[in-house]
């Protein structure tokens, strides 16, 4: 989130660059450079910072470097620390650098900021699919389904729906937000019907993150693949993004569907080695499926969750070697959370600060693997 400030040379780095031009041979004295407001830690040594480092200097622009979805990056150094007993140092005018705790904050603040700013802005010329499988049940498809799509929505203020695609009812509606009256059965029978965004959020349960859930109320026919492509079709025509929680049947014709929509894989697993196992064998499915379908392998990210059962660290380096043997490059590790834990509604105001931004970190390598997947 941004705050406002009345800091202009932030918002217009002109201005801070015409300030430090100084008329006569008078340089600005050592105190005259504020301290940041940065966050530290209490109970280590302070060590000043050299006075030819508390000098600020000018903005570096480089117009080549497009890493940043900014206008301009500019890098102001160093940070001088705000907390503890540093901080105390500070304003009594000792200039100190950010403790070792306080510096791991602050990185992890701007990570999340630069995450954030990358979910935020990236667009598309159309609507983008992200899809959710392992063959394994049990291995946190829907959470990860519903705090993923969750969280781009929180982020992106919207415009993304959470929909069910496995054969049968799924769990999608029962760990969302809300009780609908309609659903994805309805829906799969009146999808020629929707003619407006009104119409079709009858069929949705809207959760707290602004995203939107499309799942089973109740029994339904087996869902097949004309199924999946017609709710899709319609789904796409009014969110941007749409996130797919997948059943455990990759053979079906569900699943190829909704492989064939998808931009994006995402694959849950535990440290277990079923799990590992599993996941390796959809992607030799999908890599065997060629095009597209291959694609998603090459391209896949894996979610690895904890769940609080104890882990054996046997196992657990099997998955990593396992991992490593399909030469997997995006891999993201999500902690115990007691609210995922609890297999009940999931509020993404009710999981952890650690939870919320390593899942930030999925979201945003989604968004990037969609920048270069999207076409």
């Amino acid at each position: 989130m941004t705050t406002l400030t009345n800091d202009t040379s932030r918002s217009f780095p002109g201005a801070e660059r015409a300030n430090m031009y100084i008329e006569g041979p008078e340089t600005p004295p050592e105190d005259a450079i504020e301290p940041t407001e940065e966050s530290t830690s209490a109970g280590e040594p302070t060590t000043p910072v050299p006075a030819a480092e508390a000098t600020v200097t000018e903005p570096t622009i480089d117009p080549l470097d497009d890493s940043d979805l900014g206008i301009l990056a500019i890098t102001t150094e160093p940070r001088l620390a705000q907390k503890g007993l540093r901080g105390l140092l500070g304003k009594l005018g000792v200039k100190v650098a950010p403790g070792t705790a306080e510096a791991t904050a602050l990185q992890l603040a701007e990570e999340l900021r630069r995450d954030e700013e990358v979910v935020r802005q990236a667009t598309w010329t159309r609507a983008v699919s992200i899809l959710v499988a392992n063959p394994k049940g049990g291995v946190g498809k829907t959470p990860t389904s519903l705090v993923v799509g969750g969280t781009l929505a929180a982020i992106r203020g919207g415009s993304v729906c959470i929909m069910e695609v496995s054969d049968d009812p799924g769990a999608l509606t029962f760990r969302s937000e809300g009780r609908p009256t309609r659903g994805l059965g309805e829906l799969v029978r009146e999808a020629d019907t929707i003619r407006t965004a009104g119409q079709l959020a009858g069929y949705t349960a809207p959760q707290t993150s602004f995203a939107s859930v499309i799942g089973s109320i109740g029994s339904r026919p087996r869902l097949d693949g004309d199924s999946v492509t017609s709710v899709a079709n319609v789904v796409d025509e009014y969110f941007a993004i749409r996130v797919m929680d997948s059943g455990n049947q990759p053979s079906s014709s569900a699943f190829q569907a909704a492989a064939d929509t998808a931009d994006v894989l995402v694959v849950p697993i535990f440290n277990a080695g079923d799990a590992a196992l599993e996941a390796a064998a959809l992607l030799d499915i999908l890599k065997a499926a060629g095009d597209k379908a291959a694609e998603l392998a090459q391209s896949a990210i894996v979610v690895r969750l904890h769940d609080g059962r104890p882990e054996n660290d046997q196992v657990v380096s099997r998955v990593d070697r396992i991992l490593a043997s399909y030469g997997i490059k995006h891999v993201h590790t999500i902690r115990y959370d007691p609210h995922i834990a609890e297999r009940g509604q999931i509020t993404l105001s009710k999981l952890s600060a650690a939870t919320r931004h390593a899942f930030t970190g999925v979201a945003a390598d989604v968004v990037r693997t969609l920048q270069h997947t999207v076409r």
